[in-house]
């Protein structure tokens, strides 16, 4: 008898994995039609690492569906649906490398754009100056600092638009260049240099009191690429702040870092513009994340 049942056993087990192979084959040979796939389609999911470095955002503060991202090496994208589609803003321009974007605060078809991406590493692009559009990017100008080659930060005064502010890190593989702190009053015309530190250092960013246009931080930038290394940092970083628009400067020093300072990012609060925000890159281990509350007394 139980010899009996264990033959029933094998048998149907027998069967039934014979089922199973025969009905894996049948769907096997189902997914291999061309059918199968017909309702797929590829897209892209983003762009590779090297090209796809977003560098920077501006949105429309009048319509937050509409926005432009610069990227480091592969120009401007704007949205007008809040990011579901992207078109391509800066195709036709000399330009594809891009450091920072900027729409005036007082019209928003006014967007300007630095060329030229502000990081250091050897896989590294270039621009040529400053770029403006009055058509919500339609079309674009070229307004100059075209030596300038990699920018940092465009600031543009909220009580005038004509007053701009480039912060420029100048050349990576050399010396000199539109390097510097650079400042127009008639909306890209004409330019002039408002903080120069020498022709190794440049400004990287730069911050404006909301309290008062004239009020302004930036950040020195001393670096120079070389094929085998990067020299990031050096005794002329530092912070600088005007209270008169720019035609003087001082240097803040009380309570940073010494020694070779490196790359430098500023924030300042729309809450409270007395307390500023930096993080500092330091060759001797102090750097990190500092406050001020005093407008950058300390």
């Amino acid at each position: 008898m139980k010899r009996l049942l264990f033959s029933i056993f094998l048998l149907t087990f027998v069967n039934f994995h014979l089922i199973l192979i025969s009905a894996e084959k049948e769907n096997v040979e189902d997914i291999n039609k061309s059918s199968t796939y017909s309702g797929l389609k590829f897209r892209s999911i983003g762009p590779a690492i090297a090209s796809g470095r977003v560098i920077d955002l501006a949105v429309n503060q009048n319509n937050y569906n509409e926005f432009y991202v610069a990227v480091a090496s592969g120009g401007v994208w704007k949205t007008t649906n809040h990011g579901t589609t992207f078109s391509p803003m800066f195709d036709n321009e000399n330009s594809y490398s891009i450091g920072c974007i900027t729409i005036d605060p007082n019209n928003s078809n006014v967007v300007w754009v630095g060329s030229g991406e502000k990081n250091s590493q050897r896989s590294v692009s270039y621009g040529d100056g400053v770029y403006k559009s009055e058509d919500g990017g339609k079309s674009w100008k070229n307004v100059g600092l075209k030596s300038s080659e990699h920018i940092g930060k465009i600031i543009i005064d909220p009580n005038n638009s004509d007053i701009v502010w480039v912060a420029a890190q100048g050349p990576l593989w050399k010396d000199g260049g539109d390097r510097g702190l650079n400042k127009t009053t008639d909306g890209g015309k004409t330019w002039e240099k408002s903080l120069e530190i020498s022709e190794n250092t440049g400004v990287s960013d730069i911050v404006m009191d909301p309290r008062d246009s004239k009020v302004l931080y930036a950040s020195a930038y001393q670096r120079r690429r070389h094929v085998w290394t990067l020299i990031n940092g050096g005794p002329e970083g530092a912070i600088y702040k005007t209270v008169d628009g720019g035609k003087t400067w001082d240097k803040i020093t009380k309570g940073l870092p010494t020694g070779d300072i490196g790359r430098i990012g500023l924030a300042i609060s729309n809450v409270d513009p007395d307390y500023v925000y930096a993080i500092i890159e330091a060759t001797e281990g102090n750097g990190g994340f500092y406050k001020s509350t005093d407008r950058g007394a300390s």
